[in-house]
């Protein structure tokens, strides 16, 4: 499934994956910084299940790819600091 949103005299195509996405929403009731996987609703907004749950109706404009659904699930571990592995070690 995909959906088209026309910007000027360009028109994106947009996949229903789960790509993930960060989205900088500026104000109103979904105001803030959201980061995960995305869906596109009927309606052609987003929905973005983040770590503390799902945040529905963000619109393409404040979604930003991070990376492409490929099929792979990934996670991220912070790199210890070298004075920390010294430690440990």
């Amino acid at each position: 499934m995909a959906w088209q949103a026309r910007h000027g005299s360009q028109q994106r195509l947009y996949e229903a994956v789960t790509d993930y996405v960060r989205a900088e929403v500026p104000k109103g009731k979904k105001a803030g910084v959201h980061v995960g996987r995305v869906a596109v609703r009927r309606t052609g907004s987003f929905n973005i299940q983040t770590q503390g749950g799902t945040v529905q109706g963000i619109s393409y404009r404040h979604c930003r790819l991070l990376q492409r659904a490929d099929g792979y699930g990934y996670s991220f571990q912070p790199k210890p600091n070298t004075e920390e592995a010294r430690r440990a070690a």
